[in-house]
């Protein structure tokens, strides 16, 4: 991605806690480019079902369905600004009914790229897994899946309440040094799904990521505890990271 007159759009999923995360993310590393967080305010197959069921994604407008969508008037005229690039953070929600793994592949196929279609990131199974360890670091994280009975009866985010640090999304990772040993766990644990060593500094792709998890769902029903939307910030600079 281009440093060079750098305009951020940022989809999330939720207004709290997607947006108070990414937030933090922006301004604990302090990358130099003006943002604009937008929260989606429903899942990702909304949008799949309003950009992929019945249209050709290619010839639609990310910004001018997000534009449409957007009940505050005044806040419409953000999408017809021009953004470098846009990040969209969502959630896997194997639960949710519309879920398929044909669904989601399409648009982790499609959203590939920030400066030009978008690129997708998907938390396993939600956002709150960012915040899924008992301490940082967490010498058990790799050993954290949830199964697909656990999300069906909506049991998860108590479970990381339970099992979180501090109890307190606000006390968890609240230094740049913490933060730096979350998203290096989950860098390290994504590597190992997708094959099975200690990988690069950088994450492995989404779609490797993606290809793994559904794996693991459809062998053993159940999907591995993992945040990639903090993975935007090695591969935008991997030297943020220390």
């Amino acid at each position: 991605m281009a440093k060079e007159k750098r305009k951020i759009l940022v989809l999330v999923e939720g207004a709290k806690t997607d947006v108070a995360l990414m937030e933090r993310l922006l301004a604990t590393y302090q990358i130099d480019f003006k943002y604009e967080i937008v929260p989606y305010c429903t899942n990702i197959y909304t949008l799949y079902h309003e950009m992929f069921e019945d249209n050709v994604p290619a010839d639609m407008d990310l910004l001018q369905l997000l534009k449409s969508r957007e009940p505050d008037t005044s806040k419409k005229a953000m999408f017809d600004d021009f953004y470098s690039d846009i990040l969209l953070i969502f959630d896997l929600d194997p639960q949710d009914h519309s879920f398929t793994p044909e669904k989601i592949s399409v648009m982790a196929n499609y959203f590939v790229e920030s400066s030009d279609m978008g690129k997708l990131y998907i938390n396993y199974p939600m956002v709150e897994a960012f915040y899924h360890m008992v301490s940082i670091p967490d010498p058990n994280f790799d050993s954290y899946y949830v199964i697909l009975d656990e999300l069906t009866a909506g049991e998860y985010k108590a479970r990381v309440n339970r099992e979180n640090q501090n109890h307190d999304y606000r006390k968890f990772a609240t230094k740049k040094e913490e933060c730096d040993i979350v998203i290096k766990q989950n860098i390290k644990k994504a590597w190992r799904l997708v094959r099975n060593d200690g990988g690069d500094n950088l994450p492995p792709t989404q779609i490797e990521i993606l290809d793994a998890q559904l794996s693991h769902m459809r062998r053993d029903r159940r999907v591995a505890v993992l945040s990639t939307c903090a993975f935007f910030i090695p591969e935008y600079n991997p030297k943020l990271i220390h």
